[in-house]
C-alpha cells in the first residue's frame, strides 16, 4: 500500500494552524519523516515517490511549517524533478509546482538549510512562480481552478508586485468561481488565499497571545507588498471588501428535465488497439454531473462501459476506464475534456455538462 504522506501532511499542516501542545503531534511528525523515506525508496527503480510529487512536496511543507529538519537528499530529489520537469502533468503539475515551491521557500525563510543550498532552493522558488505566470490562461486561471489557489499563494511569496496583473486577474477569476470549492480540502486550499495569506504563514505564526491580538491570527486584507510598500492594487481591497461581503443567497432552484451527453473513450497511446474505444448518446437528468453521465453508461446495455474511481479529500478521481488503469509509475492519467479538445476545470462530481455537449475521457502521459 502507497504511504499515506499528502493526507499526514495535510493534517499536520492544519493542525500547526490551531497552535496545539506540543505532546499530540511530535509522534506524527516522526511518522510522516517515516512516510517521506518510504515513499520513496517504495517506487526506487522509477526514480520518483511511490505516491505523487504532489505529496512529497507537501510532507516537505508540513515538516517545515513544524520547525524540523528535513535530509538534504529529501530535498534535492525534488529539485531534481523540478529542473527536469517531472512534476506533473497539465493543473496536477501547477499545483505540484506550486506546494514545491512553497515547500523550498519554507525550507529557506525558516533557516532549515545551509547557506549554499538556501540559495539554490530561493532561485528554484523564483522560477517556479515565472513558469507559473507563464501558464495562466486568458481566463485568469492558472493550470486549473483548483491549482489557482497555490499558484497564488506562490505569487504573494515570491513578490506579488512583481506580477500585479497576473495575480489580479487569477483573484477575480477565484473569486467568480467559489462554488467550485465545495469540498473541506479545496476550501482549505483557497482560504488563505482569500484572506491575503499562504500556508508558508503557518509556520512564521506566534501562538502565544500577545496585546491585542494573536500574531498568529489570520485577517482580512493584509496583501502588503513588501517590495515598494503599500497595498497590492486597489483590485484585491475591492475583492475583500466588496465581493466576499456575506449575502444573503437564495437557494438554487431546481433544474428539471433531461439532457443528452455524448461520452466518448479515447486511447491515442501506442499500445492501444484503436483510437475510440467508446461513443455513445447518454440520457442523464438536467442536473447531472459527469460522474452521473458516467454511472448511467455503466448502467445501460449491453453494460459494455466500466470505470472505477479513487476517493481523495479532493473528490472522487477517475483511475480506469475499460479495463485501462491510470497509473502514476507509468506516466499516464485520464484527461477529462469536453469537445473539440478543451480540459475541464473540474473534477467529475463537480463538472455538470450540457445538453448535447460531447465529453472525451483520453488516456493520456506526461
Amino acid at each position: 500500500a502507497s504511504p499515506h504522506t499528502g493526507r499526514l501532511a495535510l493534517y499536520l499542516l492544519g493542525l500547526r494552524a490551531t497552535c496545539p501542545t506540543p505532546r499530540p503531534h511530535r509522534s506524527l511528525v516522526t511518522w510522516l519523516k517515516y512516510y517521506l523515506e518510504e515513499d520513496w525508496t517504495g517506487s526506487w527503480r522509477h526514480g520518483h515517490p511511490l505516491t505523487s510529487y504532489y505529496q512529497y512536496g507537501l510532507g516537505v511543507l508540513a515538516l517545515c511549517a513544524h520547525h524540523k529538519r528535513v535530509r538534504e537528499e529529501v530535498i534535492r530529489r525534488l529539485l531534481t524533478a523540478q529542473h527536469q520537469g517531472r512534476l506533473g502533468h497539465s493543473g496536477n503539475a501547477v499545483d505540484t509546482e506550486a506546494v514545491v515551491a512553497l515547500a523550498f521557500i519554507c525550507l529557506e525563510r525558516r533557516r532549515l538549510v545551509g547557506t549554499k543550498l538556501a540559495a539554490e532552493l530561493r532561485e528554484a522558488a523564483h522560477r517556479a512562480s515565472r513558469s507559473l505566470a507563464v501558464v495562466q490562461g486568458p481566463n485568469g486561471i492558472v493550470g486549473n481552478i483548483y491549482s489557482t489557489p497555490w499558484a497564488l499563494q506562490v505569487f504573494r511569496a515570491t513578490g506579488v508586485c512583481q506580477m500585479e496583473p497576473v495575480f489580479d486577474q487569477a483573484m477575480i477569476t477565484l473569486v467568480e468561481n467559489l462554488d467550485a470549492f465545495s469540498t473541506a480540502a479545496t476550501m482549505a486550499q483557497v482560504l488563505p488565499v482569500l484572506h491575503g495569506r499562504s500556508y508558508l504563514d503557518i509556520a512564521s505564526m506566534h501562538c502565544q497571545e500577545e496585546p491585542g491580538r494573536s500574531q498568529g491570527q489570520w485577517d482580512w486584507g493584509q496583501c502588503w507588498c513588501h517590495q515598494r510598500g503599500g497595498w497590492v492594487s486597489p483590485v484585491l481591497w475591492w475583492l475583500l471588501t466588496d465581493t466576499l461581503t456575506p449575502l444573503d443567497m437564495e437557494p438554487l432552484a431546481e433544474v428539471l428535465g433531461n439532457k443528452t451527453v455524448q461520452l466518448v473513450v479515447e486511447c491515442p497511446l501506442p499500445w492501444c488497439y484503436e483510437l475510440r474505444l467508446y461513443d455513445r448518446s447518454v440520457p442523464v437528468p438536467a442536473a447531472a454531473s459527469l460522474l452521473d453521465v458516467l454511472q448511467v453508461a455503466a448502467a445501460l446495455e449491453p453494460h459494455d462501459f466500466k470505470f472505477h474511481i479513487q476517493d481523495t479529500p479532493q473528490g472522487p478521481f477517475l483511475t480506469q476506464v475499460l479495463g485501462l488503469e491510470a497509473r502514476q509509475e507509468k506516466r499516464n492519467y485520464w484527461q477529462l475534456l469536453t469537445a473539440p479538445n478543451i480540459p475541464l476545470q473540474m473534477g467529475i462530481a463537480d463538472y455538470r455538462p450540457q445538453d448535447r455537449e460531447t465529453l472525451i475521457l483520453r488516456l493520456s502521459e506526461w
